[in-house]
């Protein structure tokens, strides 16, 4: 059977990054241009200043990933680019760039949801077996999806405010944490102790988050503090607020895999790099006997060789995208 080589590329946020991935399990190559360093002199990303950085970077990135592959344009059997949720300016100069590419070298056009692509950052890892439940935990995004075969996704219960990830992020900003904030909240919770009171969010049924009200009580807390002239410890309430969001997230979780009696459990999303989930998780799926997988770290954060990945999946099952695909700030996981 013939190797097939799809071409990723991944501009949706801050990292302007390209991949080339085979039969959807072998990273060939991937390159990857960060922006962090010039965000977090902001304190977060700049959507206008993201969009300049893609622009300068995009056709470098695309011709060093060629390079390191040793490989020609030729030799790739599609295009797979992220067309949303993200960035309305950065993904453009994704898009852009995936679809001239396309049209000059006759190539086809696979387009890819970006948690799509998360999800499938873990087939590089092990073949996914179904069903399983993928907890998708990230920046814009905390989801349980049931997915009983490839790219057939049905969603669970999600966020109903905040996102983890940007709560992370919020609770970083308020231990003046420099970005990006959330491996360093990680980081001081491993060494602090649970002092502080926080409430649970959302002790219901459901299967949806809730996570507005957490960060809301972190945020007060130090305020109540501050007005009293007390001193916060970061550490404690670093790992106070990380007990709190993770016992939500993996007690949530939990009951699905028991509800669905699924065997097969993934965690996607940048988030999914947070040693304290990785931790926890994995002592539920070793008490249900469930079948774990977590990508690298490498592979959390935003990278086009996830997006290769889920566009070799796509493209065997006939997915297209005319030279008319739009970017969507916003899109349902289809």
């Amino acid at each position: 059977m013939k190797d097939v080589y799809i071409l990723g590329i991944e501009s949706s946020c801050d990292e302007t990054s390209v991949s080339i991935v085979k039969n959807g399990r072998v990273d060939i190559a991937t390159v990857i241009s960060s922006q962090i360093d010039i965000h977090k002199n902001y304190g977060g990303v700049v959507p206008e200043i993201a969009s300049r950085e893609h622009v300068k970077n995009i056709t470098f990135v695309i011709e060093e990933c060629l390079e390191k592959a040793n490989m020609k344009m030729d030799d790739i059997d599609a295009i797979a680019v992220t067309y949303g949720p993200g960035l309305i300016g950065s993904l453009l100069i994704g898009l852009e760039a995936a679809k001239t590419l396309a049209f000059v070298y006759n190539k086809p056009l696979v387009p890819v949801h970006h948690i799509a692509g998360h999800i499938y950052a873990n087939s590089l890892e092990k073949e996914m077996s179904f069903p399983l439940l993928a907890l998708v935990v990230s920046g814009g995004h905390t989801e349980l999806v049931l997915m009983k075969n490839h790219f057939e996704f049905e969603k669970l219960g999600g966020t109903l405010d905040d996102a983890v990830g940007e709560c992370y992020d919020k609770v970083a900003r308020v231990l003046n944490l420099e970005y990006p904030g959330g491996p360093k909240v990680d980081k001081l919770a491993h060494i602090g102790s649970c002092t502080y009171n926080l409430p649970v969010p959302l002790q219901d049924d459901s299967y949806n988050f809730s996570f507005s009200g957490l960060k809301s009580a972190v945020i007060n807390l130090n305020h109540k503090a501050e007005q009293k002239g007390e001193q916060i410890n970061k550490e404690d309430l670093a790992a106070s607020f990380q007990k709190v969001a993770i016992s939500s997230i993996v007690n949530k979780t939990k009951r699905a895999l028991i509800d669905f009696d699924i065997k097969n459990l993934i965690i996607a999303g940048g988030v999914a790099a947070n040693m304290g989930l990785r931790e926890e998780v994995q002592k539920v799926a070793d008490e249900l006997n469930v079948n774990l997988t977590i990508p690298s770290m490498k592979y959390c954060t935003d990278n086009g060789t996830m997006i290769a990945a889920a566009g070799y999946y796509a493209y065997n099952l006939g997915r297209r995208a005319d030279l008319y695909l739009n970017s969507k700030s916003s899109d349902k996981l289809n």
